[in-house]
């Protein structure tokens, strides 16, 4: 029988242990071998009863969803219809939890009849961050083990609940000791007198629920899955179990599944679950590389950006010095620290004794003397390179030899930084996304010179601080606003030739990001997006730039810190409304440029923002600023808000196709010139009838 299946008898007991490392996975090979292992059981009349349990530290972590897409074998039942075999099995089958019982391994443990689980186990339906539901049972089985508003915050959520609460909840029938196994097989054999109990039998839990329980739960749910089909979907399937009968339930599960599993929202959810994992692999960097430890940090400039990086070390149980020129610059950052703590306090997310030993891990100082044994610095002040290397000069000669230096520019060359210190290996970018303390996301820069060690801590320390970590090269605004910038300048162009800022924003916050492009403008400053304008016009001269946003920097209109940008700000409001002395602006500069002002389609808004991100995110692939395509996508999706179910620019622009994305950019080529010209690599994957995904970055 299968490999992944291990089975031996205890006395009359059965015991089937999954052991498919390193998640116990429920692959073909797996399914295959639970419903011959199960069969043989029920037929064995010297087998009483059957114990289910996983080898190592997981029970089944979920379906192995890189078979999603393949054919299953002739012999290989479905999984829902292995459940269905438990399920009706004629003698007692127990689960033994011994560790995470994600997805499809919850399901198996419902199917069973009983449920023993350990101390530190975790179970949970996550299959909505897939942007499926369950699709073995799992709506139908937990509201009748757990009640229908348990089922539903964890099926919609798909946040898992511990050991202890599981039994609670009704989940498993009891918390085991030290010796998990022998419990499980001890207590199948006090159930066969009982017999089976089927999950799917039981309906005492499930109540009678008002029909307005489950409408007032959309309405609650809507704003934060806007765009999504899978969280609505899952408050259906759990609708249908309250109120129709189990048969009848599971087939609409399955139905709603396979339409989901099948379609592209799914699709780019499980490529950025992949992609997320592949983040980690750079090449050259091996288990083996050397890591150095990171124990004691610091931060160059205490301000916004500085404050919130200080917090991520802090919050890593990292002890962290924040330095700037004056004691009143400290102060001031200081409080806006202790600011962002209390308001976590204040809304019940952290309680007032972590936050009083978070403080504690800060400390401050003017010297940089006292950085001796740091292990390492993070530079944020303002974009100014000549500082910059002054800075790193600096710290150069007050660190240890071993201090990695790292710079959170986001656009400036760290080559030429670490040309102005004697550790150029030592050397790196560390761009955080603002605000630091919430964004997951880390771009981690490369230099010519760093060695393999100090890009390997780099992307432990991303890990250790709760971040995202995706390596990139040095290159003018990275990757993320590389493109970012491209966009915005094609979004100000559209506003030059008949669209409104508003009309922009709409359509990409349909789209599914957080905010279009002026809103975001608003957000960040106009006058640092104005600032980064000046910096690109030295850098390449008289390259055409839209003038829109000079005509709104001149009227002293920042943002959302001047209560006006492109957008005015009542009272303080961070939501905008559309402002009429723009909109004058707008049409007033579209004719002193010769425009005949003209309407856009939401298309074509659409296109031209998403393929000139594309498009550049191409140039970048091209030029090894980025690993893989999906590393991209990663960037986009947690730096910039790109919808995780669209599954980021380059997977999107696989969906669209390359040769429709290259004949729109060609057109933008002739409309705005040489900077939207196609890339060499997005014209010769669209000639090929390839994409992004088939694309191997040459190392």
């Amino acid at each position: 029988m299968s490999d992944v299946i291990e089975f031996r008898k205890v006395g009359a007991v059965g015991v089937i242990t999954i052991n498919n490392p390193p998640a116990n996975a429920l692959s073909f090979a797996v399914v295959k071998g639970l419903a011959e292992h199960t069969t043989a059981c029920m037929n064995d009349e010297l087998c009483d009863a059957v114990v289910v349990t996983g080898a190592g530290k997981m029970f089944v972590a979920g379906a192995d969803i890189r078979e999603f897409n393949m054919t299953r074998p002739d012999d290989v039942p479905e999984f829902h219809d292995l459940m269905k075999v438990i399920e009706e099995g004629s003698k007692p089958i127990v689960a033994a939890v011994n560790g995470i019982a994600f997805g499809g391994g919850l399901e198996l443990a419902m199917g069973c009849h009983y449920r023993i689980i350990a101390p530190g186990a975790l179970v949970g339906q996550p299959e909505v961050k897939l942007g499926i539901i369950p699709g073995a049972g799992g709506t139908q089985r937990l509201p009748r083990l757990a009640g229908v508003e348990t089922a539903l915050d964890m099926i919609v959520g798909g946040d898992p609940v511990r050991a202890e609460e599981a039994v609670e909840l009704g989940i498993a029938d009891e918390l085991a000791g030290e010796d998990l196994l022998a419990r499980a097989v001890a207590y199948a054999l006090e159930r066969v007198a009982d017999g089976p109990r089927p999950t799917g039998g039981i309906t005492s839990r499930l109540g009678a629920v008002d029909p307005q329980y489950f409408e007032e739960y959309r309405l609650k749910i809507a704003a934060r899955t806007r765009g999504q089909e899978a969280p609505l979907e899952c408050i259906n399937a759990v609708e249908v179990a309250a109120t129709k009968p189990f048969e009848e339930g599971l087939a609409h599960e399955r139905d709603v599944f396979v339409r989901l599993r099948d379609g592209d929202k799914s699709k780019a959810m499980r490529h950025m679950f992949f992609a997320e994992r592949e983040v980690a692999k750079i090449p050259g960097i091996t288990k083996q590389t050397p890591v150095q430890k990171i124990e004691k940090a610091a931060v160059i400039g205490s301000g916004t950006m500085g404050g919130g990086i200080a917090m991520n070390f802090a919050n890593a149980g990292i002890a962290v010095n924040l330095v700037d020129v004056s004691d009143e610059a400290l102060t001031e950052g200081l409080q806006k620290i202790r600011g962002n703590y209390a308001g976590s306090v204040s809304r019940g997310r952290l309680t007032q004794e972590k936050m009083d030993e978070r403080m504690a891990l800060i400390s401050s100082t003017t010297s940089y003397s006292d950085l001796a044994d740091t292990d390492i610095v993070i530079e944020a002040v303002f974009e100014d390179m000549d500082l910059k290397k002054k800075i790193f000069g600096e710290l150069d000669a007050a660190c240890k030899p071993e201090t990695i230096l790292a710079s959170n520019t986001s656009s400036l060359d760290i080559n030429e930084i670490g040309a102005a210190t004697s550790r150029p290996d030592k050397v790196c970018g560390a761009h955080f996304f603002s605000p630091a303390n919430v964004m997951k996301l880390m771009e981690n820069v490369r230099t010519a010179a760093a060695s393999d060690e100090t890009i390997a801590t780099l992307m432990k320390l991303s890990k250790t601080l709760g971040k995202t970590g995706v390596l990139v090269g040095v290159g003018d605004g990275f990757v993320g606003n590389r493109m970012l910038h491209v966009a915005a300048r094609i979004a100000e162009f559209m506003v030059e030739e008949g669209a409104l800022p508003w009309e922009v924003d709409q359509v990409i916050y349909d789209f599914g990001f957080p905010m279009g492009p002026f809103s975001m403008n608003d957000l960040a400053g106009i006058d640092v997006r104005y600032s980064i304008r000046q910096e690109q016009l030295k850098l390449y001269g008289d390259r055409r730039q839209s003038v829109i946003l000079d005509r709104v920097y001149e009227t002293g209109r920042y943002g959302q810190k001047t209560n006006g940008g492109w957008y005015t700000y009542e009272g303080g409001s961070r939501n905008g409304t559309p402002e009429p002395i723009i909109e004058d602006i707008i049409v007033k500069t579209s004719a002193e440029l010769g425009f005949q002002r003209r309407p856009f389609s939401n298309e074509e808004i659409l296109e031209r923002y998403v393929y000139a991100l594309i498009n550049t995110g191409a140039k970048v692939l091209e030029e090894g600023l980025a690993l893989r395509a999906s590393d991209i996508d990663v960037i986009w999706h947690y730096g910039y808000g790109f919808p995780r179910y669209r599954g980021g620019p380059m997977f999107y622009a696989d969906l669209v196709g390359l040769d429709k994305i290259y004949d729109k950019v060609s057109q933008f080529h002739e409309d705005y010139g040489d900077w939207m010209k196609p890339s060499n690599l997005l014209k010769s994957l669209a000639g090929e009838g390839k994409g992004f995904a088939d694309y191997v970055v040459s190392s």
